[in-house]
């Protein structure tokens, strides 16, 4: 038993340790000079950190990225809370209530959920220009509401079938509206959900580039994925530089995460408890 125990500790951390490489190297080649990585970022034979690169990607001439940031919260933060009290109200009455069309919202919600973005970009795009909404912030936030409700909706619908009735029936009993039960007994359990998918939806929309691609195209207004490959040269390609902008850009979501960690992982195992 000990052997095995060992034997999976060892895979684990072999696993751990492949996944966790190529962060390492992007991370070395953000903090250390051209020079120094000309034999590559393993060798360290010299090692000078420095946080220059981080600086020229944060102040950089024509693709900034502290005014990219910026433009993302913009985008990110309406684009997340929306969607996800819309679909927690969703989840919440297909969860609850018995009604003629249940069954086939419920499916047309799983294939909205398998289709790609890539199917629909043209009529996205259309739409959008027919509602003099492209390159305009509310157009990328109104797509990203619309392509978040699908998956939230569901998401949150299972977790509220793992919360018992009894409460709010009693609740019922007593006199309270719908509304009152939902916004002071369903909501208040189901944060641990809301919190895994205000990391997840929050996450999405920050990291997209697709979407902001098809959308937003002035150059004051683009968010922070889509001025990182401007940074590069037209005849050098300074790695560092974007190695160091992808950090920056990343750690967002990351800390969203370890914020919401202890509900992150609640609401994901929430239904395997029932």
């Amino acid at each position: 038993m000990k052997s095995k125990t060992l034997l999976v500790s060892l895979v684990g951390w072999l696993l751990a340790l492949i996944w966790i490489l190529p962060f390492v190297g992007v991370f070395m080649t953000a903090i250390r000079p051209l020079d120094e990585l000309l034999k590559g970022w393993w060798n360290f034979s010299t090692f000078r950190p420095t946080l220059n690169n981080f600086v020229g990607a944060w102040n950089h001439p024509t693709a900034s990225l502290s005014k990219g940031m910026l433009n993302s919260l913009m985008v990110a933060v309406p684009a997340t809370f929306l969607p996800l009290f819309l679909a927690t109200m969703a989840g919440y009455g297909l969860s609850r209530y018995r009604f003629k069309l249940r069954t086939p919202l419920l499916a047309l919600i799983v294939v909205a959920l398998a289709l790609p973005q890539q199917t629909i970009a043209v009529p996205i795009f259309q739409m959008m220009n027919a509602l003099n909404l492209v390159d305009t912030y509310l157009g990328l936030i109104i797509v990203h509401t619309a392509w978040g409700i699908p998956w939230i909706t569901f998401f949150m619908r299972n977790f509220f079938t793992t919360i018992p009735k009894s409460m709010e029936e009693a609740a019922r009993i007593d006199g309270a509206s719908d509304i009152t039960i939902f916004f002071k007994i369903a909501f208040p359990l189901a944060m641990p959900a809301v919190s895994s998918a205000f990391a997840l939806q929050f996450t999405w929309v920050w990291s997209d580039f697709f979407l902001a691609l098809i959308l937003i195209y002035s150059p004051d207004k683009l968010l922070a994925t889509q001025r990182i490959p401007l940074m590069r040269g037209v005849y050098h390609v300074d790695w560092g530089l974007l190695s160091s902008a992808a950090i920056m850009v990343m750690v967002v979501p990351i800390s969203v995460y370890l914020l919401l960690q202890r509900y992150y992982i609640k609401g994901m195992i929430g239904w395997s408890l029932k």
